[in-house]
């Protein structure tokens, strides 16, 4: 599959006509075994089935529906503004997140401009290929671990655009994490084998993390597509369905839907009514969850996010590693 004449949009009719198990894995949510859910009411005015707790399915989102996963770049002025005030959602322009990014490699290299220079609200590639300290290895790099939070649709692990502008930003010049350790992939490796061997340690250490069920979708879906973009880029070839359905099933454990303070699935936790017997008869008493009543995270009563550890390849609580 080549996506050279794609948009900042991606189609889920696209996806659906490639395979529909590839669109399948990327709405499933791992914690629960179920689909992801919208969790935000945007969407609510086109029926029961798109309310806030319910899964996002793949009839309600192709066909027909096919135009209602939009990012944000094109959604209207009204949806951009209730979703900054109900969720705090605000994207980050490109420069930034390569500003930010460029922060973290600088301390990890140990000099500056590794891959690019700085412009005033841009950046220009380095062409040449990356020189790694003496010290370390493009092999450690691309097994160093990465994280976003609040994710939203991922600008910071991957550029296919401007997630402001919606501009797309060609495959020599992005800036995220993942496309910074597949660029290093591309400068070291050339056989399709090793390749694919070195992108698939790539994407089990990223990760990343949002409330909303359309970000996170969107974000799986560039993850995905920025895997073909490069090995387009790199071979002038077009990825096996198997392969697809490969990386999407890694990418459906490492972008995951959760409430980022509670580190449980959005919504999920429940008060309870109960009913105790006292001298005067039956008194019916409601119980909160005691994590939300107290503010400890480790006692919330909802669906609490498991991930991958890919190194141990076990699943793990998210929870767990806090404060670890």
């Amino acid at each position: 599959m080549n996506t050279k004449k794609e948009k900042a949009d991606i189609k889920e009719n696209n996806i659906l006509n490639i395979d529909p198990i590839i669109l399948s894995i990327l709405l499933t949510d791992r914690t629960s075994n179920k689909n992801i859910i919208w969790a935000t009411d945007n969407y609510k005015i086109k029926g029961l089935r798109y309310e806030e707790n319910q899964p996002i399915e793949i009839d309600l989102i192709t066909g027909k529906n096919g135009n209602i996963i939009r990012p944000r770049i094109e959604k209207n002025k009204k949806e951009q503004q209730s979703r900054a005030r109900d969720k705090a959602e605000v994207f980050t322009p490109s420069w930034v997140c390569n500003v930010q990014n460029n922060l973290i490699d600088e301390a990890w290299f140990g000099y500056k401009e590794v891959f690019n220079k700085e412009l005033d609200k841009g950046w220009k590639t380095i062409e040449k290929k990356v020189e790694f300290p003496d010290n370390k290895t493009w092999k450690e790099y691309i097994e160093d671990t990465r994280l976003e939070v609040s994710c939203g649709e991922a600008p910071y692990i991957v550029s296919r655009y401007d997630t402001v502008t919606g501009k797309v930003i060609n495959v020599k010049d992005r800036i995220g994490l993942l496309d910074r350790k597949l660029r290093v992939i591309c400068e070291n490796i050339d056989t399709k084998k090793e390749w694919l061997e070195w992108a698939e340690k790539a994407f089990k250490n990223v990760y990343g993390f949002d409330w909303q069920g359309d970000n996170i979708l969107i974000a799986r879906e560039n993850l995905l597509y920025t895997l073909i973009d490069y090995y387009n880029y790199k071979f002038n070839d077009n990825l096996e369905i198997s392969t697809l359905i490969f990386f999407a099933e890694i990418i459906s454990w490492n972008i995951w839907q959760m409430d980022g303070l509670k580190f449980v699935i959005p919504n999920s936790c429940k008060n309870q009514t109960v009913e105790q017997m006292s001298f005067f008869g039956k008194v019916v008493q409601g119980i909160k969850c005691t994590g939300c009543e107290k503010g400890d995270y480790l006692k919330h009563n909802g669906k609490q996010c498991k991930i991958m550890d890919w190194k141990k390849n076990k699943k793990i609580k998210y929870v767990s590693l806090i404060g670890g």
